[in-house]
């Protein structure tokens, strides 16, 4: 479980993420040529959940994420919101999120 001091709580079907950039992660992450990040800089943001709502995917047979997963957005999904941490998160509908990333992605 990953601990949220965003002062941000997710409502139905909301999920708090934070964004982040997959070249700043540090070791274990493979660097990406620049032709890959240019096409794909306009289209997809990655983010780790941190909380989501009381009604998030309660249609779909299981959720798509949990808190500490690692997920793909598109990039203008949702409405952005430092938290009282200082972070920037953003809120996004749990129908926004399109992936999970697993094993470090790509």
């Amino acid at each position: 479980m990953i601990d949220n001091t965003s002062g941000l709580i997710p409502l139905g079907h909301a999920v708090l993420i934070r964004p982040y950039d997959q070249e700043k992660l540090g070791s274990g992450i493979i660097q990406m040529p620049d032709s890959y990040k240019m096409s794909n800089a306009l289209l997809e943001q990655r983010a780790v959940v941190i909380a989501v709502g009381d009604v998030t995917w309660d249609d779909e047979p299981a959720p798509r994420a949990k808190p500490g997963d690692h997920v793909l957005v598109t990039k203008m999904a949702g409405y952005m919101a430092k938290g009282d941490d200082g972070e920037q998160y953003r809120l996004v509908n749990d129908r926004d999120i399109f992936a999970r990333i697993v094993n470090g992605g790509v």
